[in-house]
């Protein structure tokens, strides 16, 4: 009997250690997944140290240290991947909108409104070719919406500084705009003001003594190219009159391409207030598009609505244009037409300073227009075209006019320094 409990108490006397063995070594398991170990020695040998994190300091030396002295020695450390970038050390925020986000629905109304973009002062601006010409001119950015954060990058900080930012899902930018392919950024501006904008040095210096007045244009697009066309030939500024597109719509800033922000737009003018933009000794000169046909046309009848260049006014109440002159009875047209010496679009016009008045194709030229070039002894360019063709797109008219002037300066400058070297 003692030969077999000894026989028991032998086998069962390990079991014990073999318990205690295990839970000791678990502990030290569960010890070292805490620490971060300075070296790590792998079963075949190798041996790889590890560096203590930056922000970390030895136990001993951090009992030693105050609270808040370890605060005032670590710097804030911050994971490779959310290092700030130039951008974001600017102080920069952005918001994300939400679906019912009252911001968004003010870039329709903007859009969409004329008396609201003049009643608030407010344009929006769609591109960012468009939004970098813009901030260069000195306009002055109020809101922006973007789908991508790199599109905002690439603005200049300086000027994005207590700017509404404002991060939307590319669809709804899709929505708002008129774009074929949108760009994915669309900014609301303050309308600028041509006294208060830098224009670029280089559209400065080939700035010519020549101005455009544009009279009852309404198409957006043929406002948008003459714009680019004024800019292209060297124009001083342009004049827009009542009765006019409004320059800031959507489509007369993407056909202009840029040109609203190199040459000064001065729009919204009563004829009255016209002289008071144009240099001393200014001769106005209205474009004739209609050509021979159309003039020999008009010889023959005394109606003002076969006047193809004319609208008068003072036979539309309220300024409604699209309403039809009534045909005035013989003779009632004596008298209030101005008398103006019609001369080829080629011959030497721009002696003086000279402004150019371009009508819109449907309603033409203001009496208004006619009574100014007659008061400043100006006169009709008259463009020659083929006989039963109605008359060329205003746009088309305006840049014949003005490259023609452009090339009248140039050469005048060039046979007036060849003098200058003779003598």
């Amino acid at each position: 009997m003692a030969a077999l409990l000894n026989r028991v108490g032998w086998a069962t006397r390990p079991v014990l250690p073999v318990v205690q063995i295990w839970d000791l070594d678990a502990r030290r398991w569960v010890r070292a997944l805490r620490r971060s170990p300075v070296k790590v020695v792998f079963p075949s040998g190798q041996v790889v140290e590890r560096k203590p994190s930056p922000g970390k300091q030895p136990r001993k030396a951090a009992a030693e240290a105050s609270p808040r002295e370890q605060r005032l020695k670590q710097p804030f450390q911050v994971p490779p991947s959310q290092t700030p970038s130039t951008w974001e050390e600017s102080g920069l925020r952005y918001d994300k909108a939400f679906p019912g986000d009252k911001r968004l629905s003010s870039v329709m109304t903007i859009v969409k409104s004329r008396p609201f973009r003049e009643k608030q002062g407010k344009i929006l601006l769609e591109g960012r070719r468009l939004i970098a010409d813009a901030l260069k001119a000195g306009a002055v950015p109020k809101v922006f919406f973007f789908s991508r954060l790199d599109y905002i990058k690439e603005l200049p900080i300086e000027k994005l500084k207590g700017v509404g930012l404002i991060k939307v899902k590319f669809e709804d930018i899709k929505d708002w705009s008129d774009l074929v392919t949108p760009q994915g950024i669309m900014g609301i501006f303050a309308k600028p003001d041509h006294v208060k904008m830098t224009y670029p040095e280089t559209q400065l210096r080939h700035t010519l003594p020549l101005l455009l007045i544009c009279d009852n244009l309404r198409d957006p697009g043929n406002l948008g190219t003459i714009l680019r066309s004024a800019a292209g030939a060297g124009c001083s500024k342009v004049l827009l009159t009542k009765g006019c597109v409004d320059p800031w719509e959507p489509k007369v800033l993407r056909a202009g391409m840029g040109a609203h922000f190199q040459v000064p737009i001065i729009n919204n003018l009563d004829w009255e207030a016209v002289p008071n933009y144009l240099p001393t000794n200014t001769r106005v000169f209205v474009a004739d598009n209609c050509g021979l046909y159309a003039q020999a046309q008009a010889q023959m009848s005394n109606k003002a609505s076969d006047h193809g260049w004319i609208c008068d006014r003072r036979l539309l109440k309220f300024h409604k244009y699209e309403e039809e002159e009534e045909d005035l009875e013989d003779g009632a047209c004596e008298g209030w037409l101005p008398e103006l010496e019609v001369q080829s679009y080629d011959s030497d016009w721009t002696e003086a300073p000279a402004a150019v008045v371009v009508g819109g194709e449907t309603h033409g030229l203001s009496l208004e227009s006619l009574q100014l070039a007659e008061s400043t002894r100006g006169g009709r360019l008259l463009i020659p075209i083929v006989p039963g063709v109605d008359s060329l797109n205003s746009a088309m008219a305006a840049s014949i006019l003005l490259f023609e002037g452009k090339r009248q300066l140039r050469v005048r400058a060039e046979h007036l320094s060849r003098d200058r070297s003779y003598h």
